[in-house]
Formats: structure tokens, C-alpha cells, sequence
């Protein structure tokens, strides 16, 4: 039988190297971190701006248009006429005639049997999220999920209507919920859980969307340098590993 002793010692791995490339690894790296969602995030805005142009700038007067008396375009005119004209119609449906004459056009469209349903659905999706009165898909939660002991992050909704209360099995209250998925959060499944088997957590929606998108890479409260620090670690254990492969045991002394 061996003892203790007679076990070969452990040798601590390699330092990392510190060569030019190493150093030069580490550093782009670092940059990636940091430029990338800045990058992407003025690309976003970029791609929104002109966009919402396209849209709004047939719709405006040649007279009326920046780039007739500029020698260039100006990216925002078709943006801020957006703004404004939405703004606009705002004031003119919060009086009697602008809501009579909404009344007009849903009478209009209630009576087209295709479109009655798409409208009624949009309407009430966008009053739910724009009207600022709701907690709609604002409160995350935590739902067992999809087998016992695995727990899934879910946006808490709404409860279900009288009519489907009535269909779901036992007493206990349901609420609705929506499940995103990773790394796509806009995709998902949508399903009724009971009450008691939510765990509300103290999460922001935009802190969920994070920690869903980036498969949980990115966890609530970390900040930019454990981020930065963390990745450079990542990249060093990977080079360790890559410059020392694994070395075949000794043999035993018999």
C-alpha cells in the first residue's frame, strides 16, 4: 500500500507567458469588451434614426425637406417630424372632436371581421406597455422550470381572464408569465403558473433581459471592471491551458 508520502509531489502549472503576443491577447480583448457595445449600440440608434427617415421623409414636402438647401442630408428630420406629429395627434385625440373621431375609425374597423381582431390586440398591447399605470412584463420572478430543481427567470404579466380562470384546474390563483429565451429574449414560451409557485425577486426587467441574453455571463450588479477582469481572467486560464497540455501520471513505485 502507498502512503502519503510516497505520492509524487504536485507541481503548480506553468506561469502564464508575458510575451508580446500574450500581452497583446490580453489588451484586445480588453478593447473588445469595451468598444464592442458601444459599437453596437450606436449602430442600433444609427439603424432606428434612419429607419423612423424612411418612413416619414415621402410624407414631407420637397420644400419642406433639410437636404434641399443643405449640401447633405441631415440624419433626425424624419425622427423629430415623427415626434412631433405624434405628439400632435396626442393633443387633438385628449379633446371631445379627436375622440370622437377615433370612436369614428374603430366603429370603421370593428366592422372588418379580419382586421377587428389584429387592432383590438394591438390596442391593448400598447396600452399595457405605454400607458405607464401597469406592471405589465415589469416584475421578474422565478418559476421551477422545466424539471424539478431547475429554476427558469420569468416576466410576471397579468392574471387570466374570468373565462379561462374558470378552465384551469384547482383553486389556487394563476397568473400569467412569459418565459424568454437565451440569448434571444424576444422569443420564449408564454404559460399560466400558479401564484404560489412564483418567487418574485428584487430583479429589474432590463437586469433580466441582461443575464438572459448573455446566458448569465453578465450577472446583475457586476460592474464594468469585474466585467473587463474576468474576461482578461478567462483569456489567461485558456493560454495556461493551451501552452501546458495535459501530462501523463507517473507510475507507482511497486
Amino acid at each position: 500500500m502507498t502512503s502519503r508520502n510516497d505520492l509524487p509531489p504536485i507541481t503548480p502549472p506553468p506561469a502564464a507567458p508575458t510575451g508580446l503576443m500574450g500581452r497583446f491577447r490580453n489588451y484586445f480583448l480588453t478593447g473588445l469588451v469595451v468598444a464592442g457595445p458601444i459599437a453596437i449600440t450606436f449602430y442600433l440608434t444609427w439603424w432606428f434614426v434612419t429607419w423612423v427617415d424612411g418612413l416619414v421623409r415621402p410624407f414631407v414636402p420637397i420644400a419642406y425637406r433639410p437636404e434641399t438647401y443643405l449640401p447633405f442630408g441631415l440624419p433626425g428630420s424624419g425622427l423629430i417630424v415623427a415626434v412631433i406629429a405624434l405628439t400632435l395627434l396626442g393633443f387633438l385625440t385628449a379633446n371631445l372632436i379627436g375622440r370622437s373621431l377615433v370612436d369614428l375609425g374603430e366603429r370603421l374597423l370593428g366592422r372588418i371581421p379580419a382586421v377587428r381582431a389584429i387592432y383590438r390586440g394591438l390596442k391593448q398591447i400598447f396600452e399595457t406597455l405605454f400607458s405607464g399605470q401597469g406592471s405589465s412584463l415589469r416584475r421578474v420572478g422565478l418559476v421551477e422550470f422545466p424539471s424539478p430543481g431547475m429554476w427558469s427567470i420569468v416576466l410576471i404579466s397579468q392574471s387570466p381572464s374570468t373565462e379561462i380562470a374558470n378552465s384551469l384546474p384547482g383553486q389556487e390563483e394563476h397568473i400569467s408569465v412569459f418565459l424568454p429565451c437565451s440569448p434571444n429574449p424576444t422569443t420564449g414560451f408564454f404559460f399560466y403558473v400558479p401564484k404560489s409557485k412564483i418567487i418574485e425577486v428584487e430583479l429589474s426587467a432590463e437586469d433580466a433581459a441582461t443575464l438572459i441574453m448573455s446566458a448569465g455571463v453578465v450577472q446583475p450588479g457586476s460592474d464594468q471592471q469585474k466585467k473587463i477582469a474576468a474576461l482578461a481572467g478567462v483569456a489567461n486560464a485558456a493560454r495556461i491551458a493551451k501552452a501546458s497540455p495535459l501530462q501523463p501520471a507517473p507510475a507507482k513505485a511497486e
